[in-house]
This record gives structure tokens, sequence and C-alpha cells, in this order.
């Protein structure tokens, strides 16, 4: 009867519930309300799933984070490894093989200028930076932080792992993921905010057709031009361009449809894991999470509204010919926040048709982020 008694009390004290902490109880809350706002409400739910997943993961059995060196038998916990390829950056670079395999340059390629909108949008990174060190944050720190601006999960992962900033790599993940999902609540108030009715009715000209010969040139010109002036943009823009070659040379279609379907839903699954399973309530309830979650919400606010007034000067500079709304794309959540823009500018005129214009900013935001992040690590000596 004993050998029962004690046999059943191990196996109790065995249970998640007498290991939990408060902390992990409000971190699988959270987990829970992400679930629900990624399959209820349908907020980036390819992200948001496995985040919210490996968050409620991390915070029942911890040692699914354990490292070799924790471990008795010289074994890490299963996501400790999926965490090891963020840490070395390969996940965040094969995200932007993906992106550039699913998406078309051709806005871009149509209306160079798009380029000043997407670079304008870049603002609130470089004002988050000095808002954090005010924060208290070092140089470093200040900088992975900063990123979430761009609202670009993968290069917010990639930088942080670069600059060292490993312990803070979840809070900044997940804010950044969110602030992506978020786009649709967060832009629309701030685009009319800064905009007129009449300006949010311009209507654009079509956009030019652009030649196969452009769409091909235009990524080996983008990698080289960039690579050789900012080399540590290399992992993120060679690889967005790699994928963007891929999609539009037309001799490698097997290439372009892994890179684009298979290999990216795989590495989603490993990072939005992973990323989530960083945030132990140890490492997330904790005063600098929340002070990185204002101060993403800040560099996106911040990026957004200066994507739109600088919309606002080329619409007066080219007398009309150009919607202020569509400097809001300029942020790199691709395609979301060019269909907010589209969004927008219907609610204003049924008829206006803005999307494949705000695509063009959208896209050159996911290279001016990239950007950002090379010059950050230029700036730190980080190769």
């Amino acid at each position: 009867m004993d050998y029962v008694v004690d046999t059943l009390t191990n196996l109790i004290h065995q249970t998640a519930f007498f290991n939990l902490t408060v902390g992990n109880y409000i971190m699988i809350i959270v987990a829970l309300v992400f679930l629900y706002l990624a399959i209820g409400k349908e907020y980036e739910p390819l992200l948001l799933v496995p985040i919210a997943f490996g968050m409620l993961l991390v915070n029942m059995y911890p040692d699914i984070m354990m490292t070799v060196q924790e471990s008795d038998s010289g074994v890490g916990g299963l996501l400790h490894y999926f965490y090891l390829l963020d840490s070395w950056s390969i996940l965040p670079s094969l995200i932007f093989l993906g992106v550039g395999a699913m998406t078309d340059f051709a806005p871009l390629i149509a209306n160079p200028k798009s380029f000043l909108l997407g670079a304008a949008a870049q603002f609130g990174i470089y004002m988050a930076y000095f808002l954090a060190i005010f924060l208290g944050f070092n140089n470093k720190a200040a900088a992975a932080i900063s990123i979430i601006g761009g609202a670009d999960g993968p290069t917010s992962i990639f930088l942080a792992g670069k600059l060292g900033q490993t312990a803070l790599m979840g809070p900044i993940a997940v804010a950044a993921y969110s602030y992506m999902s978020l786009v649709p609540i967060i832009q629309p108030p701030i685009m009319k905010l800064l905009t007129t009715e009449k300006e949010r009715k311009v209507k654009m000209q079509q956009l030019r057709p652009v030649s196969k010969l452009e769409k091909i040139l235009f990524p080996i010109v983008i990698t080289i031009v960039v690579v050789l002036i900012l080399p540590t943009t290399a992992p993120l823009v060679g690889m967005l361009m790699l994928g963007s070659l891929f999609r539009e040379c037309g001799v490698v279609k097997q290439l372009t449809e892994t890179a684009s379907n298979a290999l990216m839903y795989i590495v989603v699954i490993l990072l939005g894991t992973s990323v989530g399973a960083t945030t132990s309530a140890e490492a997330f309830l904790n005063l600098n999470t929340i002070k990185i979650v204002i101060l993403g919400l800040v560099a996106f606010a911040f990026g957004t509204a200066a994507g739109v007034l600088l919309g606002k000067v080329m619409c007066a500079l080219t007398h009309g010919k150009i919607n202020p709304l569509i400097g809001s794309a300029g942020v790199s959540a691709v395609p979301m926040s060019a269909r907010v823009s589209q969004k927008v500018g219907a609610e204003a005129d049924p008829t206006n048709f803005l999307l494949m214009h705000a695509m063009g900013p959208n896209v050159a935001g996911v290279i001016g982020t990239a950007v950002a992040a090379g010059t950050f690590m230029a700036i730190f000596g980080i190769g």
C-alpha cells in the first residue's frame, strides 16, 4: 500500500501544477489570447499560431528550451535547437528568400519614387533607437529594439542575434509580430489624422508595364549596389533578391515553388515556435518587456506617420498625382500595409484602387528595413 501511495505521490509531483509560478500562468493566458487573435480574429495566423503555441509549451515545460550545458544527459530541449537557427540568423534569412520568391517587385520598378516613401517609413526605427537609449538600453539593445518600427519580424530577430541581444529576442520578436498583425488597427487612425478627405480621394495613374528583362535585372542590380555599399546586408538583401530572381527568371520554377511554399512554411513553423519559446515568464515578465512593447508601438506609429507625411509632400509637388495614403505602406509588413492603404482609400472613394501603387513603397520598405539593420551592424563593426 505504501508503494502505491508513494508512486502516486511521485506522479502527482511530476505534473506541471507543482512547478509553475504565477508568472507562468500569466504567460499561459497571454498565449491563449494570442491563439484567439490568430484563430478567432485571423490576425497573422501563420505567425501567431506557432508563436503562441511555443509560448504555451515553454511556460508549462521549461525544459523544452534547455541548453546542452544545462542538461544532465548532454541533450538540449527540442525548441532549443530550433532557437539556435534563429540566433545563427539562418531562419530569418530563409524567410527573406521565401518573401522574395512570393513578391512582385514590378510596382517598385514601375514607380522608383516609391523608394523614397519606403525610406521615409524607416524614420520610426531611428526615432525608437534614440528613445530606447534615453530609457536606459545600451546602444546594441536599442538598435535591436528599434527595428520593430519596420514591422519586420525576421529582421528584428536577425539583428538581435547579430548584436548579441538574444536575451531580448523573445520580447522583440513578439512585439514585432504583434504589430505586424495589428497593422489594420494601428495604421488607419494615423493615416486619417494626417490626410484630408480630398487627399485620400486622389486617384493615381495606372502603372506602366514592366518588362521581363527589367524584372530579372532588378534583383541583380539591387544586390550589387546595396551589398557593395553595405556588405552586412548580404544575408537579408541577398536572400530577398535571390528569391526574386528565382521568381522572375522563369527557368527555375521548382525552386520558386519550393522557396515560396514548402520551405517558407517549414521555416515559419521553426521560427514561430522557437520565438514563442523564448517568452518564459522569467524572460518576459519584466520592465524591459513593457519598455520594448511601448518603443515598438512608438516606432511603428512614427514610421507610418513619416511615410504619410512624405506622401503629402510628394502629392503637393506632383500637383495631386500621388495619394499620400500609399506612404503608410512603407513599413515592411507585406502585403498587409498595402491592403490597409487600399482599404482607407476605398473608404473615401470606392472607385479608387491603390493596392498596386502601395505595393511599391511596401516592398521598398522590406529593403529599407534590411538596410537599416545592415547600417546598425556596420556602426557596431558586426560582420
